[in-house]
């Protein structure tokens, strides 16, 4: 005899079933979970890589901002110390030296005997040249006197008019011929006056270029140089200032030299006179400047160091040099423009200063210029600012 379950047993059993079914479900919606978890968090990664790719593409750069230099900077240019008066003594006439009374080192007055030259055939054509003078002032005489008579005979009418102009005329011509041989005479004189060879003014004797028993040529063309003659009480500076800085010397600009033999020492000096013109070949300005040597501490001929303080070029900014890009069209620099994009703008240079360089146009004082910029940095390429800084351009 078959058993019907029991009430309490059947629902025993489909609660169990019920349970099973929900503990299935249950574990097929975890393993859901976990799937779509699992894509979520890959996608996240997926974007997550995808941002931090696209932030490494972008390139931090450090930028700088040009800076202005001092309102004075001062400019050192190299410059040649001469002599108030300097020159070379030469030889105006021909012969040897027969007396040398100095040499270098001397300090002479105006006209004092620096040498004697012997010339004898300057001696003998100025005897020659006054008997000739004196020949034509006999023949002078006697025609002057024939023309004299000749004038009363005509008076008279013992002698035609033509005779007496004839005469006249000889008279008038001896008389010429004397004139020229005293201008002779006159020139041979100065001519031996030369013989004597004598300081052009007061100074000292800074070379020696004869001796006694040298032949002498006369004129600096042909012959050596004798002696060289330098005033030395005062000197003068002269040196050379670039075409970009000739318009801000004048008379009057101060300034002060340094001689390499003299470390530490400073002369005051003032630019008494310029050249008012740009050498055509170096650009330059020849500037003067006078310095007093009264107590004979400097010499002519030192190499010195002349210092300027002058306004900056244009508006004088500076940049480091490792903001440079020096490419085919030209320097140029990368400075980050709106939403971080880079520019290349040329510019052009001025002064090299070492670690900085001065930029004379181009770029404006509140622009970002990249420092250590890549080389294949192009306009439009997108950076990252990390931080203004880096050398200091105006220093």
């Amino acid at each position: 005899m078959n058993e019907t379950p029991s009430p309490t047993v059947s629902a025993q059993a489909g609660r169990s079933r019920a349970h099973a079914l929900l503990v299935n479900l249950l574990r097929v919606a975890g393993v859901a979970a976990l799937v779509i978890r699992g894509f979520e968090t890959r996608n996240t990664s997926e974007a997550a890589l995808e941002r931090q790719a696209e932030v490494g593409a972008i390139a931090t750069v450090i930028v700088t901002h040009p800076r202005p230099g001092q309102a004075l900077e001062e400019v050192v240019l190299p410059g040649q110390m001469k002599g108030e008066i300097e020159t070379s003594v030469y030889a105006r006439t021909n012969g040897y030296v027969r007396l040398r009374k100095t040499d270098i080192g001397a300090h002479v007055k105006a006209g004092e005997l620096l040498a004697v030259i012997d010339s004898p055939e300057v001696d003998q054509q100025l005897l020659q040249a006054e008997a000739d003078l004196k020949t034509a002032q006999a023949n002078a005489d006697i025609a002057r006197r024939t023309a004299d008579r000749f004038a009363h005979l005509v008076d008279t009418l013992s002698v035609s008019r033509q005779a007496g102009d004839d005469r006249e005329a000889t008279a008038l011509a001896s008389a010429a011929q004397v004139s020229a041989n005293e201008a002779n005479v006159n020139r041979l004189r100065r001519l031996q006056s030369f013989e004597r060879v004598v300081a052009p003014f007061a100074g000292v004797i800074t070379a020696r270029d004869t001796d006694v028993g040298a032949l002498i040529n006369a004129g600096s063309g042909q012959g050596a140089e004798l002696f060289h003659i330098a005033a030395t009480d005062k000197l003068r500076a002269y040196v050379d200032v670039p075409q970009s800085y000739a318009s801000d010397i004048r008379d009057g600009t101060e300034a002060y030299l340094q001689f390499p033999d003299k470390p530490g020492k400073r002369y005051s000096a003032m630019v008494t006179r310029t050249s008012s013109a740009i050498d055509r070949q170096a650009r330059t300005l020849q500037v003067e400047l006078d310095i007093d040597n009264s107590s004979g501490e400097l010499f002519p001929g030192s190499f010195v160091q002349v210092h300027f303080q002058l306004p900056p070029i244009g508006h004088g900014f500076r940049l480091p040099a490792n903001a440079l890009l020096f490419r085919a069209d030209g320097v140029q620099v990368a400075v980050v423009g709106p939403s971080d994009k880079v520019i290349m703008k040329p510019i052009t240079l001025g002064r090299d200063f070492g670690d900085t360089v001065e930029v004379l146009t181009g770029v404006a004082q509140s622009e970002q210029v990249i420092l250590n910029p890549s080389s294949a940095i192009a306009s439009g390429d997108q950076v990252r600012v990390a931080a203004a800084q880096g050398p200091k351009a105006g220093s």
